[in-house]
């Protein structure tokens, strides 16, 4: 009776074991071959952690001082270094932690301890180019790895065909996270749009359109995106170019119960919307 307890509880272990393999072995489909220890002894990789991490440790968090609005007060401004992985397409059109769904076009990224939503500016060691992404999924929950990013915010950083990069992460509030994403979506000729939700179904997302227009708020607009046979509906207003503006649409939103909005950048040779901010 004993053994058939102790090989249950075996099983158990092993099941969940398996559950916590990270999602992004499955979709970085077969990067070229990469190693850590060969990251961390890389030159220009070994310079930037002697300069850097030698003041705050390469396992702790060093905090500025300046807490900007008020928002997230503890976690604003931290800045910590690592290896930054991706997903993408297997799990594009899924459920991420916050609940929203996943698309691997957006600039978003998982954390396993960093508030969820929340911004951050994420830059690449090795060429220095720096994105703002928002944390909306937890993980990644393999080796030392520190942040996963989706496909898009590797690509910007020039890490979808290496699969992992030594990167430096730099929390930030939405205010601040704003004009800098205005700056990128300029010099790529796109707007900044307040994206309210995200939905694999089309009826929800003209459910929720529905409910925004009938409370005098900003009329949105959906934009749909496919990425082989999942399409993404996405409900959104803008475009945004003043932060306090954008403020009271959030708090007017927070009434209705939407509280998880996020800002997006969309082509301006795509531009369908009906209300501008």
């Amino acid at each position: 009776m004993k053994k058939l307890i102790l090989l249950s509880t075996l099983i158990a272990l092993t099941g969940c074991a398996q559950s916590n393999i990270k999602r992004t072995d499955l979709a970085l489909q077969q990067p070229p071959a990469f190693s850590y220890s060969s990251l961390n002894n890389s030159p220009s990789y070994s310079t930037k952690q002697r300069s850097i991490l030698h003041v705050m440790g390469s396992e702790q968090l060093s905090e500025i001082a300046q807490q900007d609005d008020g928002l997230f007060p503890s976690i604003v401004n931290k800045v910590k270094q690592g290896v930054a992985s991706w997903y993408g397409p297997g799990f594009h059109g899924k459920k991420t932690a916050t609940g929203e769904i996943f698309d691997m076009n957006a600039m978003t990224a998982a954390h396993k301890t960093l508030p969820i939503p929340s911004y951050a500016r994420v830059t690449n060691l090795e060429n220095h180019r720096s994105i703002i992404v928002r944390i909306n999924d937890r993980g990644p929950y393999i080796g030392n790895r520190e942040l996963d990013l989706s496909y898009a915010a590797a690509k910007n950083l020039d890490l979808d065909q290496e699969g992992l990069g030594a990167i430096e992460i730099k929390t930030i509030s939405p205010s601040q996270a704003l004009p800098q994403i205005q700056q990128i979506a300029a010099s790529q000729e796109k707007n900044v749009y307040l994206q309210i939700g995200s939905f694999a179904n089309q009826k929800h997302a003209l459910k929720l359109k529905n409910k925004i227009s009938a409370s005098n708020l900003p009329e949105p607009d959906i934009r749909s995106s496919t990425y082989k046979k999942s399409t993404l509906y996405k409900v959104q207003i803008g475009p945004i170019d003043n932060a306090t503006k954008v403020d009271e649409l959030n708090q007017q939103l927070a009434e209705l119960g939407i509280t998880d909005t996020q800002f997006v950048t969309e082509s301006k040779q795509n531009q369908r919307l009906r209300a501008t901010m």
